[in-house]
């Protein structure tokens, strides 16, 4: 079976079928619902080699990952596999934390794939070492690295560090704890900065022995946390983890300490993957919208690789705080059409 013998079938044009097969926008919705079912009745499917010889494009996308073991990341993943399916291209995954980078530098050399998604770079990742930003089809989501010149797509972690700095002053949190994490990533650079600039503008102090920073942003090194925090003289009322399963450690060591949460201990993660919002944890947290930033970076990707002199462009996406119960659902004064999980 033929992309000739498909077109025949649908009685269209073999560059019809094409076009469709791209996910070319200009097809009539009516002819590409009939060259879809004749591909679905016929099982075709295109030759790949073929297809890469005579347009020299494979078809297929890389995407480098890192912290697998972390919600955010396969949620992220799945996001970028289902919106790339929809566009018919195929996508390689290799983890970055397991020697991903010099597969994935190899696939890029050798055309393998057409273009990569890096969604944990930081400045010493060895991809953005070996794989000059000049001309590259390379995207950088999530993890954002200023020096390299390449598309790059994130959300607004400084503005969502200050944002939760703003809420808990804002209800009246005066003793307030961070539990960061080593700043080599820019997301956790950026929302920790936004945090201690938003609480120097209200006057609060972040005092030294209210910081803890996590090497491993595991459950583990949260409740850690929570049990260094919580034996102080004066221990805080709110604790700002700069990700959900801080926050979710922090939590359960609360609980193992009897401390009450929200009663005595607000609590506020950053991400909002899924398990934020178990009855369990009903966390407040930061969410990012992951759908947007998916779909922008795949679409600066495809552009990029179609048009590799185009100019570099660098998008920052506003993220919502979402207020649950382990900050009592409190809105904060005069803030009552805010934002609040229904």
């Amino acid at each position: 079976m033929t992309s000739h013998d498909v077109a025949r079938l649908a009685q269209v044009s073999q560059a019809t079928v094409s076009r469709v097969l791209r996910g070319d926008p200009r097809v009539r919705p009516a002819t590409r619902e009939r060259v879809l079912k004749v591909l679905a009745e016929t099982r075709y499917e295109p030759n790949a080699a073929a297809r890469a010889f005579r347009g020299g494009r494979t078809g297929s996308i890389g995407v480098v990952v890192a912290r697998l073991s972390y919600q955010l990341y396969p949620a992220m993943l799945e996001a970028i596999g289902a919106q790339l399916a929809r566009l018919n291209q195929r996508m390689i995954v290799w983890d970055s934390d397991h020697g991903g980078d010099a597969p994935a530098i190899r696939a890029y050399r050798q055309g393998i794939v057409d273009g990569v998604i890096l969604t944990a770079a930081t400045g010493d990742s060895e991809f953005l070492r070996e794989v000059p930003a000049s001309g590259a089809a390379v995207v950088l989501l999530n993890r954002v690295v200023s020096e390299y010149g390449s598309d790059q797509v994130e959300s607004d972690n400084l503005d969502g560090g200050r944002r939760v700095a703003q809420y808990l002053v804002a209800c009246g949190r005066r003793r307030i704890a961070l539990v960061g994490g080593i700043p080599r990533a820019s997301t956790i650079r950026n929302r920790e900065r936004g945090f201690r600039e938003a609480l120097r503008e209200r006057g609060v102090e972040l005092a030294p022995h209210y910081g803890f920073r996590s090497d491993s942003f595991s459950h583990a090194s949260g409740v850690q946390a929570a049990q260094r925090l919580l034996e102080l003289a004066s221990p805080p009322d709110a604790i700002f983890c700069v990700n959900d399963v801080l926050a979710m450690g922090v939590m359960d060591g609360a609980r193992a300490r009897r401390a009450r949460v929200p009663e005595d201990l607000w609590i506020v993660g950053y991400d909002d993957i899924e398990l934020a919002s178990w009855g369990a944890y009903d966390l407040t947290t930061v969410r990012q919208p992951m759908e947007q930033m998916v779909a922008q970076a795949i679409e600066l990707l495809l552009a990029r690789i179609a048009e590799r002199e185009r100019p570099i462009v660098r998008s920052c996406l506003a993220n919502e705080l979402v207020i649950r119960s382990s900050t009592a659902r409190a809105l904060p004064p005069g803030d009552e059409q805010g934002k609040k999980e229904r």
